[in-house]
């Protein structure tokens, strides 16, 4: 993960995670995925802040049963907690009929789906456009988020029981 982190994840702006579903929930490996991104999380940007803090997340699904939306909340809860923007309508997937049968590229089932093109056409927008404004905007804003301006000790403070 280290080469995958340095060469793909580190110079990106938009960071998209893409899983099957396997029964109602993202795969073992999305979620070994989800884990080395967030062991690279501690790192910090040119402005102190965490390594991803600047960059925008989204996430792709597709499976032949149901849990689209509970992958994409589990997905895009974890991207934003380790530090990326995710902007509105940041997923798409499809779902096919439940059970054995074709998955999303044969016969061209999921490219012919209204719903799942118009889906993923919006998130893309959505990706590109709020990269751009982050782009655009210098980042995110390091006031009150530097890691280097954060002092661990406990300052003195009139209240014995502060912590």
């Amino acid at each position: 993960f280290p080469g995958i982190y340095r060469e793909l994840i580190e110079p990106a702006d938009i960071v998209v995670l893409a899983t099957p579903i396997w029964l109602g929930d993202q795969s073992s490996t999305t979620r070994l995925a989800i884990e080395r991104l967030y062991g690279w999380s501690g790192d910090v940007n040119e402005k102190g802040q965490w390594s991803y803090y600047g960059k925008v997340g989204g996430v792709l699904i597709t499976g032949n049963e149901d849990g689209g939306k509970h992958c994409a909340a589990q997905m895009l809860y974890a991207l934003s907690h380790i530090g990326l923007l995710i902007p509105p309508q940041a997923d798409a997937y499809w779902n096919g009929e439940a059970g054995p049968g074709p998955s999303y590229l044969d016969d061209n089932q999921g490219a012919h789906n209204h719903w799942t093109t118009r889906n993923t056409v919006f998130m893309t927008w959505n990706l590109l456009h709020m990269a751009r404004a982050v782009k655009d905007a210098g980042g995110i804003p390091s006031h009150g988020n530097d890691t280097r301006n954060w002092d661990l000790t406990v300052p003195d403070h009139p209240n014995p029981e502060y912590r």
